[in-house]
Parts: C-alpha cells; structure tokens; sequence
C-alpha cells in the first residue's frame, strides 16, 4: 500500500486532533489544547510534525485523508540520562490503517530528517509497548536507561526506556 508521508500543515491540525479523539489519547475538552500543541509544533524549524495519506482511491475513515501522524522534539539541554537532542515523538495511526506501513514510513522520514541534523536520533518508550519496540529494532536502537521519565515524557503503569539510534554510514 502506498501512502503519501509530508510534513503536515496547519490545514492538517483538524484530521491530527480527530485522530487523536478517535483512538483516546485525548478529551474533546483537551483537543483545542492538543491542536494548538501541533500548531506549534508545525512552526518550530527544530521539530517535524508529519501526516500520512491515504491514497484518494481508498476509502478513509470519517472522510480524513489524514490517517496517520508523527513528530520529532528537540530539548536543547539534557535531562538526567535524556541528553540534548532530536527525539522521536509518537505516532498515531488510525485503527483501519495499522499494520500496513504507516508507522515505519513516518519512522524512516523522521529519522531521515533528523541524520540531516545530527549524528544520533533519541527515543523514549513504556518499556511494555512491545509494538514500538519492535517498529523501532529495525533502526538500530539500543537501551541506554530506565526511569519514571524523560524530559517531559512520564509513564503510567510501568517504567520507561530510553534509546538510541546512530545514524548509518554513508
């Protein structure tokens, strides 16, 4: 299946938040909060926020040609074990779609982007989400610590890793 991968636009924040509401990551009450998040995060030069599209001849669901997204953070200051640098965000697909390549599209042209910038891509995960552990070996990424958090990032019911991917030699 051939989905497009580009950086999103304002015009996306919509779909993304929608998304969002479809699979509970978000409130209805705290969406406005979520798409201004993205707004911003659209407008930072040191992040990427990407959205997958569905092909026009695929039937979408809600009528979203958004059927997937991600987006990278930059902290300019490390945190503990968390060091400086590109992290990879999360990436939402929705549930029609999965297993199907979205998310290791989004991965690969998040990754891409970032070797552009640096030399290591970070990613911090709920040691349980085997899912992403898995996505993510093809990567390259190793352990570097375990802990209640990362950055901003904390984690309900379980403890959270903290990885790292070298980007591949040319």
């Amino acid at each position: 299946m051939s989905f497009l991968i580009r950086p999103a636009r304002e015009s996306d924040v919509p779909g993304i938040s929608e998304g969002e509401l479809t699979v509970g990551r978000t409130s209805l009450a705290a969406a406005g909060r979520f798409g201004e998040g993205i707004s911003a995060a659209i407008r930072d030069s040191h992040r990427l926020v990407l959205v997958a599209e569905a092909p026009p001849d695929m039937p979408r669901d809600g009528g979203s040609a958004v059927v997937g997204w991600s987006k990278t953070h930059y902290w300019d200051y490390s945190d503990g074990h968390a060091p400086a640098g590109h992290y990879l965000g999360g990436i939402t697909v929705a549930p029609h779609f999965r297993r199907q390549g979205v998310a290791a599209a989004l991965t690969e042209a998040r990754l891409e982007w970032i070797w552009e910038r640096a030399d290591t891509a970070w990613y911090v995960v709920n040691s349980r989400n085997q899912a992403s552990l898995a996505l993510h070996q093809r990567w390259g990424f190793e352990e570097v610590a375990r802990g209640p958090g990362f950055h901003t990032v904390t984690f309900d019911g379980g403890e959270g890793l903290l990885l790292k991917a070298s980007r591949p030699m040319a």
